[in-house]
């Protein structure tokens, strides 16, 4: 059975006394006990790279409402609370990304994540279906790279504001994929406008696709979208070692991306962010049209294609041919010897002539004995 305990190193952050009319508030929706494999897991099929990657060591940030530590499917490597309510999952959502990322394979269940092998870290930005306090945010980012996320997921949406563009550029500074939703658009929104972190530059930003293929109605497309990630009818973790069905939005579609991330930050560890950034979108399935990008990702290309563009010292994923043999190692034939060819022919022809004679002579004795050996005659 998957343990549930905590590595011994937590993020350093303390943890604040919860008050009792918080502890009650937290009731997030009730899920299912039934997992179930979704169109996103038979699309993308992640178990089919795992032989190439889990994601193993990389570290990933989860930016989001907290995870419960109940699902017998998550492992933490640290957690943070900056919302002073405890480290409880009140809404749910960030139980489902941190599932979506990383849920340990289980036998018999049928929901897992992209890459189990990843460390995951919780940082607590919200309490509530909102998305909280953009400070929080800010400060969550910046945290989450001083502790060597090398992944951040930020299923969040806001304005355009100078402290968050600069925790962005701080932790791009780092080397942390900085991986965002691209937001969605609700009717009481009114006019689209771009969404923030997802809109600044080196920011890998996701817009949400449905089973289809198709770009999800609700998808921003005013925000600059890198590739598409499973958006519409997804089906993921859920506190109270359950899972959800039929889950919308860009915010889970980030986590879907997040996942290739660290799988492919573990399979080729000498990327730069940059890298692993363009690596995602070259290899993605290719799509037209404006919110879409370069296409859907594609976890198999992401890790096993060979871009003639990356650095010599890019770890080579097809096997290396194999090295020339040295002259000596296949012996040379030897000269071809004609006195011996001329030996046997003679043989051979020596031994072909007296099985003729004998032959003529089993014929002719007997026929001489039968005249007493005298000469025949003609009529």
């Amino acid at each position: 059975m998957i343990g549930r305990a905590l590595v011994a190193s937590v993020l350093a952050l303390q943890v604040p006394l919860v008050p009792a009319a918080v502890r009650e508030a937290c009731d997030p929706p009730r899920g299912t006990m039934q997992s179930s494999e979704s169109w996103a897991q038979k699309r993308l099929d992640p178990r089919r790279v795992w032989s190439l990657s889990t994601g193993a060591g990389v570290r990933v940030a989860i930016i989001d409402s907290g995870v419960d530590l109940r699902h017998p499917q998550i492992r933490l490597a640290g957690r943070a609370d900056l919302t002073g309510t405890g480290y409880q999952d009140c809404v749910g959502h960030g139980t489902a990304v941190a599932g979506i990322i990383g849920a340990q394979y289980m036998q018999g269940v049928l929901f897992y994540g992209m890459a189990p092998g990843a460390r995951l870290l919780s940082y607590k930005q919200t309490n509530s279906e909102r998305d909280g306090d953009p400070g929080l945010l800010v400060k969550a980012i910046k945290s989450a790279a001083d502790q060597g996320a090398k992944v951040i997921n930020v299923s969040i949406a806001t304005p355009d504001q100078p402290a968050l563009r600069a925790a962005v550029e701080y932790a791009l500074a780092k080397d942390a994929v900085i991986v965002a939703a691209a937001g969605n658009v609700r009717k009481e929104d009114g006019t689209p406008i771009p969404a923030y972190p997802a809109a600044y530059e080196g920011v890998l930003a996701v817009g949400a696709a449905g089973p289809n293929g198709a770009l999800a109605e609700f998808s921003n497309v005013k925000t600059p979208v890198a590739v598409l990630g499973p958006g519409q009818g997804i089906t993921a973790t859920w506190p109270g070692s359950a899972y959800y069905k039929d889950l919308d939005g860009t915010s889970y579609s980030a986590p879907y991306v997040a996942g290739v991330a660290a799988l492919v930050r573990a399979r080729f560890p000498s990327l730069d962010q940059a890298q692993v950034r363009q690596r995602i979108i070259a290899t993605a399935d290719g799509a037209t049209g404006g919110g879409k990008g370069a296409g859907m990702i594609n976890p198999m290309q992401a890790v096993s294609a060979v871009l003639p563009y990356e650095p010599a010292n890019a770890p080579v994923v097809a096997p290396p041919p194999p090295s020339p043999l040295p002259a000596d190692a296949v012996a040379k034939v030897p000269p071809v010897d004609q006195d011996a060819i001329d030996l046997a022919l003679l043989i051979a022809g020596s031994a072909l002539g007296l099985t003729l004679l004998v032959a003529v002579a089993r014929i002719m004795i007997p026929m001489g004995r039968r005249r007493g050996w005298r000469p025949g005659h003609s009529e």
